[in-house]
C-alpha cells in the first residue's frame, strides 16, 4: 500500500499482484474451454444446420447480412436463447449438487424442443459431448450426475453445463464460450450453404460479439426458480425451417 500527499489531500493506493497458483488456475480453465468448445471436440456439430439450410433453399438467408441477422433472431428471441437458461440452470444445480433439480432441468431441455429435427440436434451432440467427456475431459464427477438419462434425454446445453459446473469454471465464463461455439458452428453452416466467403464469414462472428456478450450478461442475471418461465421464442419461420428441413429433398446437412 502506497500513500501520496498532493495538495494537502492524501491518496492510498493499493496494489494488487496475482499469484502463480491463480493465474495457472485461470490458464487452465481457459485451455479446457477452448478444447471443449474445439471443432477437434467430437460432437458431430459440423452436421447441423439448425434449419438454415432449409432458409438458404427458400431465399431468407442470401449474403452476410441476413446471415446476421438470422443468428441474432435466434441467439436473442429463439432457440439458442432458451438453450441458454437451460445451461444456466444445469450449472446452478450441478454446482450446487442437486441431482434432482438437474434432472427436472434436462426434462425440461428435450420437451421445450419445437420439432423432431431440434431434438435430433441437441440430443445427438449432446450424447456426444458425455461419451467425449467421459473419456476425455478428466471430471470424475461428471458421469455421476447424468447416468440416469439416455442418449435420446440429455440435451447439448445440459451435459455442457454440468461439465463446465463439475471443473469449476466460472458461469459467465461458460456461457460465452458455449455461446461462442453455437454460433460459430452456424457461421461455418452459412459459409457452406449461402455461401459466404472467408471474409464475411468472420466479419459476421465479429459482429456478433455485442449481442453475445449481451445475452451472457441477461442469462448471468437469470434468477433462481422455474427456467420454464424464462423460456420463450418468437422465431416462428426458423422452427417451421427446422421442421420443413426433415423433407428437403437433397440435404448437406443433418439438420
Amino acid at each position: 500500500m502506497k500513500a501520496a500527499s498532493a495538495m494537502g489531500i492524501t491518496i492510498t493506493t493499493r496494489t494488487i499482484i496475482a499469484t502463480p497458483q491463480a493465474k495457472s488456475m485461470a490458464e487452465t480453465d481457459l485451455f479446457d474451454l477452448m478444447s471443449w468448445m474445439s471443432p477437434a471436440w467430437p460432437i458431430g456439430a459440423f452436421a447441423h444446420s439448425s434449419g438454415l439450410e432449409w432458409a438458404v433453399e427458400e431465399g431468407h438467408v442470401t449474403n452476410r447480412e441476413t446471415t446476421l441477422e438470422w443468428i441474432v433472431a435466434a441467439l436473442e428471441n429463439g432457440a439458442i436463447h432458451n438453450d441458454l437458461v437451460i445451461f444456466v440452470h444445469a450449472w446452478r444445480a450441478a454446482d450446487a449438487g442437486d441431482t434432482a433439480a438437474l434432472l427436472d432441468v434436462a426434462e425440461l431441455a428435450v420437451a421445450a424442443q419445437t420439432g423432431y429435427e431440434r431434438q435430433l440436434e441437441s440430443c445427438a451432440q449432446g450424447a456426444a459431448f458425455r461419451r467425449i467427456a467421459i473419456s476425455a475431459a478428466g471430471v470424475s464427477r461428471f458421469s455421476c450426475y447424468l447416468e440416469s438419462l439416455t442418449d435420446e434425454n440429455l440435451t447439448y446445453p445440459v451435459a455442457s453445463a454440468v461439465l463446465f459446473a463439475c471443473r469449476g469454471i466460472p458461469l459467465r465464463m461458460g456461457l460465452t464460450a458455449w455461446l461462442h461455439g453455437a454460433v460459430s458452428n452456424l457461421v461455418s453452416a452459412a459459409q457452406r450453404l449461402v455461401p459466404l466467403g472467408q471474409t464475411d464469414g468472420q466479419t459476421v462472428l465479429r459482429e456478433l460479439r455485442g449481442p453475445i456478450l449481451a445475452a451472457v450478461e441477461n442469462a448471468h442475471g437469470l434468477p433462481e426458480g422455474d427456467p420454464f418461465a424464462a423460456m420463450g421464442g418468437c422465431t416462428l419461420v426458423a422452427d417451421l425451417g427446422c421442421m420443413a428441413h426433415e423433407t428437403q429433398y437433397t440435404r448437406l446437412f443433418r439438420t
